[in-house]
C-alpha cells in the first residue's frame, strides 16, 4: 500500500468531515493512523475570505453592533455606505478593528468544513477541499525532489574535474566513464548542475548538445482521475432527469498549430451560439481563466442562468473541475461539471457540428498565432448570424437574443452581421 493518499481519499476525508466524523474513525477507514488524518488537514486546507448572503467577509469583534458610518470618507459611494459593517472595506479604515478568531480551528477537525455555522459565518474560514489538498501534496513532495544536494565543495571539486576537459572538446559522457569514482555522482546530474549553471562551462559548451531541441516535459501536476467522479456522461443523465430545465453547455478545444494557440469553444445547445475565446496554450489555467472572466462579466445571476451545466471532454485542459465550478465569493457555486464518456465525441454532438463552421474558416492545420481575440470574435459573428433549418430559420443570434436578451449578447461580445454581408471563408480573416 502507498504510504501516499490518493485523491479519492482525499475525497473521503472532505466527505467524513461534512458529517463531524473523527480522526480515527477516518483512519481506520483509510487504513491510516489517526495523526496521519489529522496532519493532512492541518497542512493541506487553506484559509478563505468570504461572508454569507447579504453580508460581506468581515472578521472584527464589533461586526453586530457597530453603527459606524463612511469610514472612508463622505465621498464613499459605496452601496452600504450607511452602515460600514456592510462593507467589506470596513476593516481597512476603523480604527475600533479588532479581528475575530473563531476557536474552531484551534481544536480538531481544525476546518470549517462541517461547522453547522458556516453559512451564516463572515469570518476567515479553514477550508479543506480535496482538490486543493492533492495539488498542494503534490508540490509539496515534488519540490521535496528537486534542487541541489551537493554543498559548495563538492561542486567545487567536481567543477575541477569537468570543467577543463570539456574545455579540451571531451563530452561529459567521456569524461564521466573515466572518472565515474571521483565525481560519485550519475551523469544526468552533471547535467543537471550545467543546466543550473554551478560549473565554469555552460551548455554553449556542449557540442551536441545545442545541436538538440529539447524534450517534450510532461506537466509536473496531472489532476487525479478521481476528479471525474460523480461527473460521468451516466450522471450527467440523471442530473438532467433531475432538472430537466436545465439548460446544457458544451465545452471543447479547437487546435491550430501544434504548440501554438488554441481556442476554447463553448456551445450553448438550445440555441445553438457558440462563443470561442483565443489561449496561448491549451491549459487548464487558460480554460479556469476565461470562466473566471465571464462570471465577472456576467454576473452571478447570468452566468448560473447561462451554465447551469457544462459538458465536455475528458481533455487534460478540463482536468480542473472544481475551480470551473466553484467561485470566490457567496453564492459558492456558480455550475455542473460532467465528462463524455471516453472516446464518445458524440455525446457532444452539437458542438463538434459547429467547429466545422469553425474549420470553413481555419482549416484544420492552419496556425492560430497571428489571430486576436478580435479576430475571433469577428468570425463567430458571421457563424452565429448564419441561419439554420433547425432553429426554424433563425440564427443563433437571434434565437440567443429572443431568450436571454440583446444585453447579454453585447456583454459577451457577440454582433449580429447581415445575412448578405456573412463570410465563411478563409478570407475573412486574411490580413
Amino acid at each position: 500500500m502507498s504510504k501516499f493518499l490518493t485523491y479519492e481519499d482525499r475525497l473521503v476525508i472532505a466527505q467524513l468531515l461534512q458529517e463531524n466524523v473523527s480522526f480515527g474513525v477516518i483512519g481506520k477507514m483509510l487504513g491510516k493512523d489517526r495523526t496521519t488524518i489529522a496532519k493532512e488537514i492541518k497542512k493541506h486546507s487553506y484559509d478563505k475570505k468570504s461572508g454569507r448572503p447579504g453580508y460581506p467577509y468581515n472578521p472584527c469583534k464589533h461586526r453586530s453592533t457597530c453603527k459606524a458610518k463612511k469610514l472612508c470618507g463622505n465621498s464613499c459611494t459605496h452601496q452600504s455606505a450607511y452602515k460600514c459593517s456592510l462593507c467589506s472595506d470596513c476593516t481597512l479604515h476603523c480604527p475600533d478593528f479588532a479581528e475575530d478568531i473563531c476557536s474552531v480551528k484551534t481544536k480538531p477537525p481544525y476546518v470549517c468544513n462541517g461547522c453547522s455555522q458556516l453559512p451564516k459565518c463572515t469570518l476567515l474560514k479553514r477550508i479543506y477541499g480535496p482538490a486543493d489538498a492533492h495539488e498542494m501534496a503534490h508540490q509539496s513532495i515534488s519540490e521535496s525532489r528537486t534542487g541541489i544536494l551537493s554543498n559548495e565543495d563538492d561542486i567545487a571539486r567536481i567543477n575541477g574535474i569537468i570543467s577543463p576537459l570539456v574545455k579540451n572538446g571531451q563530452s561529459l559522457h567521456q569524461i564521466y566513464i573515466e572518472h565515474v569514482d571521483e565525481i560519485m555522482c550519475s551523469e544526468k546530474t552533471l547535467y543537471n548542475y550545467v543546466d543550473a549553471q554551478l560549473f565554469d562551462i555552460r551548455n554553449i559548451d556542449l557540442t551536441r548538445k545545442v545541436k538538440y531541441r529539447p524534450r517534450y516535459k510532461q506537466p509536473e501536476f496531472k489532476v487525479d482521475r478521481g476528479c471525474r467522479i460523480g461527473r460521468s456522461y451516466t450522471d450527467f443523465q440523471k442530473f438532467l432527469e433531475a432538472k430537466p430545465e436545465s439548460a446544457v453547455v458544451q465545452m471543447d478545444s479547437v487546435i491550430g498549430r501544434v504548440g501554438g494557440k488554441c481556442l476554447l469553444t463553448i456551445h450553448f445547445v438550445e440555441t445553438s451560439l457558440m462563443l470561442a475565446f483565443l489561449r496561448d496554450s491549451n491549459t487548464s489555467a487558460s480554460v479556469i481563466q476565461i470562466i473566471n472572466l465571464l462570471d465577472k462579466v456576467l454576473g452571478n445571476e447570468d452566468f448560473s442562468r447561462l451554465f447551469p451545466v457544462i459538458l465536455t471532454d475528458n481533455g487534460r485542459e478540463f482536468s480542473n473541475p472544481k475551480a470551473i465550478e466553484k467561485r470566490d465569493t457567496i453564492p459558492c457555486s456558480r455550475t455542473n461539471v460532467f465528462y463524455c464518456d471516453p472516446s464518445a465525441p458524440y455525446q457532444k454532438g452539437a458542438c463538434e457540428v459547429n467547429h466545422e463552421l469553425i474549420r470553413r474558416i481555419l482549416p484544420k492545420g492552419s496556425s492560430f498565432d497571428d489571430l486576436t481575440q478580435k479576430d475571433i470574435f469577428l468570425m463567430m459573428d458571421h457563424i452565429n448570424s448564419y441561419k439554420r433549418k433547425k432553429l426554424n430559420n433563425r440564427s443563433p443570434y437571434e434565437t440567443f437574443s429572443f431568450y436571454y436578451g440583446e444585453d447579454v449578447l453585447k456583454r459577451l461580445g457577440c454582433s449580429p452581421v447581415a445575412t448578405e454581408n456573412i463570410i465563411l471563408k478563409p478570407k475573412l480573416l486574411k490580413k
